[in-house]
């Protein structure tokens, strides 16, 4: 228990202000063998702290080391080293050299034994548990001032990798592309006139005057789009699997193999002590009262500031609805520039591009407050572990994570320009007395919006991210040098210096996990319509690798040293991810590119086996006259002489027995893309599920160093057992001779202990 306060301290030295309970805290760690030693106050800046330094001997290292069943080194590695990853001379720049990080010989380890020191490779009591062993165990090592230590691991790691001038790498990219020359042709797309977007302030347009943004968008909406998002289908279950390679071998380097889970289940929480003292069960659920009125309104939280997202969601499909007719409005000539703001920006574009500001706003806002919420809630609950704790609040964060972020760009990819309507029929977002009429996907496509979106969010919150890391330590630096409290290296100890750092929290590496969780659902979800997005992440991965290094060696104490097996629910949640992202990319592909109506049309439509008249074929006739005064524009700004206007659908044409329904291609296209999602989802789980079961989670050569350490440490044990026990047999000879009949049965004892020993 005294041990458990000294975790829950988190740091290597403290001040306590209450004098009895001070004096209270250092008897008990001195009764637990420490050595405390008390730096004066006059040595401090402000003549007023106290820094109370604390040294763990050497039995009281080797007694925790044995309560915790930490591994040490017994014999040296005799296996030859593997490859650790294919291909891994490409990442040799990107690592120090020999020189600077000093690596150590590999080792084959064991669970310490205090009774058995000989067993293991001790050459100095004083360096054998290393500083992250000592810090697990005390909190904190033994400190050294800078003057005795100019060259600490810190500065090394800042010297010599965590600047941001040292790395390098190289990238390049290739895009295919196709224009649609029909569009942007004055004579094909300059003849056909296109219906009003909106009512009341939306001309009659061209629709060559689309050509630019038809351009744009068939940079990604392409047939190689297809083929790139079944590559990353597949280059996501390659991903996991090699990290599970990669997993199982720090496992083993970092003496995880028999590291069990009831371990961490066995640390119960201080909080949970505290609060849970007295519980009345249910007599017919047998489930705490308080327990279930918790666990009701933290659900009840959760649903609410999810509601609270989509309300969101809504009042900005609300403003593109509303601000589209505003952009559209302020067209002077629509005949030559019609739908041109500026000159490369259509009213589409610009609405889209102004909704995604705003949507990212709101997404920061929301995401500050509820971070803090998902903690309270959790907190509330009342977790009984540490590794239930953060199952709880991961679950929590990564859900409002995903419906904050994601929800936009699942309205743009799979809502927006699918319930339109048509001129004589337009559909409203809450009913026509709103006036707000569903918007259309730009006339490239919604595809370009869709990369327009993803492209705004993620970006800004990769940006946002890496300017809150660096600038706020900066601030909190610049704030001390203000104050007086952040002095030159040389006139205060070390351990003061690093009294004025962040403290690492036990959440610190939370947010980590999340920010790159979160950037691979971007990165796999919705890459059919931003191909780009893994260059995206890599350019921000390689930024913050600098980031955290410089500000984990600069701006931050050193974190309490802490096990775990793996990554815990981020692993399933990855998982998860990567399953939803074949489903998501091929509904992309199906619905929100043009890609099928283009396959359908070359192979069952066209006489000659080409895309010419693919414009005129995917746009619907209407009679103008038949347009109702309410969608009209207030001016008539078309051609008197042009009686019908076309809009994007697949409708029978006016004095048509059916006229305005929906004709059998449109059928056949919907027929073609529900094939489509059920042929590429299924080859693509069967490649998934056949690399996942082809490829190890664990490399042969860890599964052989695994077992032979486990081999060596019986073998040793063995041998240590028997040598032992010779040693004690000879003494007892000396000390205590007995008669030849006295022997026998002592002699028939070590034999059997010899001989069960042997079973080993």
């Amino acid at each position: 228990m005294k041990l458990r306060v000294c975790v829950r301290l988190k740091c290597l030295w403290f001040y306590v202000c209450p004098q009895e309970r001070r004096r209270e805290f250092e008897a008990n760690l001195e009764k637990e063998g420490l050595e405390l030693e008390t730096e004066d106050k006059s040595d401090s800046k402000d003549h007023k702290t106290y820094f109370l330094k604390i040294h763990a001997p050497w039995n009281v290292l080797a007694k925790y080391a044995d309560i915790l069943k930490i591994k040490v080194p017994f014999k040296e590695s005799d296996f030859p080293h593997g490859r650790e990853v294919p291909l891994e001379f490409l990442s040799c720049p990107f690592r120090l050299p020999d020189s600077i990080i000093h690596p150590q010989p590999d080792y084959f380890t064991s669970p310490f034994d205090k009774n058995k020191v000989e067993f293991f490779l001790i050459s100095d009591k004083s360096t054998f548990f290393p500083p992250s062993t000592r810090n697990r165990i005390l909190c904190g090592s033994r400190v050294k001032s800078r003057n005795s230590e100019p060259e600490s691991e810190r500065y090394n790691l800042y010297k010599h990798w965590a600047r941001f001038l040292l790395w390098g790498g190289w990238l390049s990219v290739k895009v295919c592309f196709y224009i649609s020359k029909e569009i942007c042709d004055a004579e094909v797309g300059g003849s056909i006139l296109m219906c009003p977007l909106c009512d009341k302030k939306c001309p009659f347009w061209k629709l060559n005057s689309t050509c630019l943004s038809s351009w744009q968008s068939h940079l990604f909406d392409n047939e190689g789009t297809v083929f790139f998002a079944i590559f990353m289908g597949i280059w996501v279950t390659l991903f996991l699997e090699f990290w599970k390679r990669r997993q199982a071998r720090l496992e083993y380097e970092w003496d995880l193999v028999d590291f069990e889970e009831e371990q961490q289940q066995l640390q119960i929480r201080p909080e949970f002590e505290i609060k849970c003292t007295n519980r009345r069960l249910n007599k017919i659920t047998q489930v705490p009262f308080n327990r279930c009125a918790r666990y009701s309104l933290s659900a009840a939280t959760v649903l609410f500031w999810i509601s609270l997202i989509v309300a969101c969601i809504i009042g900005v499909i609300a403003y593109r609805l509303a601000v589209y007719a505003a952009f559209a409005s302020i067209i002077k000539d629509p005949m030559r520039r019609i739908q041109l703001v500026g000159r490369f920006i259509t009213p589409q574009l610009a609405t889209s591009v102004t909704a995604s500001c705003i949507n990212f706003v709101i997404i920061m806002i929301l995401n500050f407050f509820y971070e803090r919420v998902a903690i309270w809630i959790t907190d509330l609950e009342i977790p009984k572990t540490h590794l239930e704790y953060e199952n709880r609040l991961t679950m929590k964060m990564f859900l409002f994570q995903f419906v904050n972020y994601y929800s936009s760009c699942f309205y743009v990819a799979f809502f927006k320009g699918k319930f339109v309507g048509y001129p004589g029929d337009y559909s409203y977002m809450f009913g026509k007395w709103s006036k707000l009429r569903n918007e259309e996907c730009d006339p490239g496509g919604c595809l370009i919006e869709l990369t327009t979106q993803l492209v705004i969010v993620m970006a800004g919150k990769q940006l946002w991210g890496n300017i809150q890391e660096a600038l706020l330590p900066l601030l909190r630096t610049w704030w001390n040098s203000r104050r007086g409290r952040h002095n030159p290296e040389n006139q205060y100890s070390r351990w003061e210096q690093d009294y004025i750092l962040l403290n690492f929290t036990q959440l610190g590496l939370f947010y980590e996990y999340l920010e790159m969780v979160i950037q691979f659902g971007f990165i796999t979800l919705f890459v059919a319509s931003f191909p780009l997005a893994p260059l995206l992440a890599l350019c921000n991965n390689i930024l913050e690798i600098r980031v955290d290094a410089w500000k984990f060696t600069t701006q931050f104490r050193r974190p309490v040293a802490s096990k775990a097996r793996n990554i815990g629910a981020w692993k399933e949640i990855l998982n998860a991810v990567a399953i939803l992202s074949v489903v998501t990319n091929a509904f992309i592909m199906a619905f929100t590119s043009d890609m099928i109506p283009r396959m359908v049309y070359l192979y069952a439509i066209s006489r000659d086996k080409s895309m010419k008249g693919y414009i005129s074929n995917s746009l619907s006739v209407y009679n103008i006259s038949q347009i109702p005064k309410t969608n009209m524009p207030e001016e008539n700004w078309y051609d008197n002489s042009t009686v019908t206007c076309r809009y994007r659908d697949y409708r029978y044409p006016p004095g048509h027995m059916r006229e305005y329904d929906h004709t059998m291609q449109f059928w056949h296209i919907l027929a073609a893309k529900m094939a489509f999602i059920i042929i590429m989802e299924h080859v693509v789980f069967v490649v998934k599920f056949f690399v996942a079961w082809l490829i190890p989670d664990v490399p042969s050569d860890v599964k052989a160093r695994i077992k032979r350490e486990r081999f060596l440490i019986q073998e040793y044990l063995h041998n240590y057992e028997v040598e032992r026990l010779k040693l004690q047999l000879s003494a007892s000879f000396i000390t205590e001779p007995h008669s030849e009949t006295t022997l026998t049965p002592d002699m028939t004892l070590t034999s059997d202990k010899l001989e069960v020993l042997s079973e080993c």
